[in-house]
């Protein structure tokens, strides 16, 4: 358990790390450059670098935690790799339906897994499913996480790298979208973003806008966001029209 940084969730619980790429929005991935760094140092968890490995031993993790807590699982992998067993994903699935006082947010970029196995597993109202969506090609993946039983079906639309234009929210509670940073980051446009918004708004979805990026892909210089000193930092800022659109589901 690690307190996290990322601007949806408060922990991240890692019962699995290790991932392989598999479409264009793991072609930069954070948790394959944080795996070697941790790797490097000596970290244990992360000695096999980033290949798929279980840690039965985090299974208890969760009923150590006094308060209730909003947990980003396997921010450094995919609970729904084909290497992963189903009976370690259903442990999983476990501890989470035995720990209701926390919010556990589930996001693959494996979907057709997610959607064959979703019937095996026991979705309580805590466990909130998403896919990832980073362009046009992907947003099969929404179709798909439409179908699973989760209560709450949410979408991570980051990093945008292109234009989605035929979206469909029905059956979706939520949608987060960002910019891609880091070094090689590639570039996101306003008006990719506007469509997504607009479209939330249409569908009365809550819209999550997690950050630029990068400064330079900002359009607006002055973003006080951008400045690391600010409450509500995102990495390139965070404001579209000097407004903050951090809405959660459920209220």
């Amino acid at each position: 358990m690690a307190q996290s940084n990322i601007e949806w969730t408060e922990l991240t619980w890692n019962p699995v790390t290790g991932c392989n790429k598999i479409s264009p929005g793991c072609k930069n991935c954070y948790a394959e450059v944080m795996t070697r760094r941790l790797k490097s140092m000596g970290v244990e968890k992360y000695s096999d670098g980033f290949k798929i490995r279980t840690h039965p031993d985090t299974l208890t993790t969760p009923f150590t935690w006094k308060k209730s807590k909003i947990v980003f699982v396997n921010s450094m992998s995919d609970l729904f790799h084909p290497e992963v067993p189903l009976d370690y994903i259903k442990a999983v699935f476990s501890v989470m339906n035995r720990t209701p006082q926390h919010i556990y947010q589930v996001l693959t970029k494996r979907s057709e897994r997610l959607l064959e196995i979703a019937s095996e597993l026991n979705w309580t109202e805590n466990i909130w499913m998403g896919v990832s969506v980073e362009n046009e090609a992907y947003s099969y993946r929404i179709g798909e996480l439409s179908k699973t039983p989760a209560k709450v079906k949410f979408l991570s639309i980051e990093p945008l790298i292109d234009e989605l234009t035929s979206l469909n929210f029905n059956g979706i509670n939520w949608v987060i979208v960002g910019g891609e940073s880091g070094h090689k980051a590639r570039p996101i446009k306003r008006e990719w973003i506007d469509n997504i918004r607009i479209a939330c708004e249409q569908a009365t979805v809550p819209f999550f806008f997690k950050q630029w990026g990068k400064a330079k892909f900002n359009e607006n210089p002055n973003d006080p966001t951008i400045d690391t000193k600010h409450a509500k930092h995102a990495k390139g800022g965070c404001e579209l029209d000097g407004k903050i659109y951090r809405q959660m589901p459920l209220g």
